[in-house]
């Protein structure tokens, strides 16, 4: 497994083992002793998983502590253009977003750290899309930043025209009216 580093603190990308052959591919999505030994000590305790269409962003999202999420996240088939946004404070990239390509082609996974808002926009005419959590969904510290927010200013690769998005995320907060509670 490569480790492929982010320019923000903490964000990785991990690049697995493909094995091809005639029959199609195997590869390990996940491997404790393996992320163990590349220091993700994170113990997730939930597996997410939905289908989403062409257009559709979901996000950004997170939970507050002390309910904040580590996600591993990757995408089992068709393509997204996933992000995370840095609200630790005192971070050198706070409100810096990094976004790039997941597919079920390049099998590329993102480790989100706690103190991060995460979210996607579908490229494909759909994605189907994994994400594992080391903390339990909490309904009370679950919070969102609007996905339009002009000041960061996250292209999501979709029209305007084409986006389709939850009530809920289209009346999200702005990221400098959001709940913050991380530390860098």
């Amino acid at each position: 497994m490569k480790v492929k580093v982010t320019p923000i603190p903490g964000l990785i990308l991990l690049e697995p083992d493909v094995f091809p052959d005639s029959r199609g591919y195997f590869f390990e999505s996940y491997n404790r002793e393996k992320y163990l030994s590349l220091g993700i000590t994170e113990l997730f305790v939930q597996d997410n998983e939905s289908l989403s269409f062409k257009g559709v962003i979901r996000g950004l999202h997170y939970q507050l502590e002390p309910a904040a999420q580590t996600k591993l996240v990757r995408v089992i088939s068709g393509t997204v253009f996933d992000v995370a946004v840095d609200l630790r404070k005192n971070s050198p990239t706070f409100g810096h977003w990094y976004g790039v390509e997941l597919s079920g082609e390049n099998k590329l996974q993102m480790l989100i750290p706690k103190g991060f808002a995460h979210g996607l926009s579908v490229l494909s005419p759909s994605a189907l899309f994994a994400y594992k959590c080391d903390q339990l969904y909490n309904r009370t510290l679950e919070r969102s930043i609007r996905f339009d927010d002009p000041e960061l200013d996250i292209d999501w690769k979709i029209p305007v025209a084409d986006r389709i998005v939850s009530e809920k995320d289209r009346s999200a907060p702005f990221f400098a009216k959001a709940d913050k509670n991380f530390d860098f």
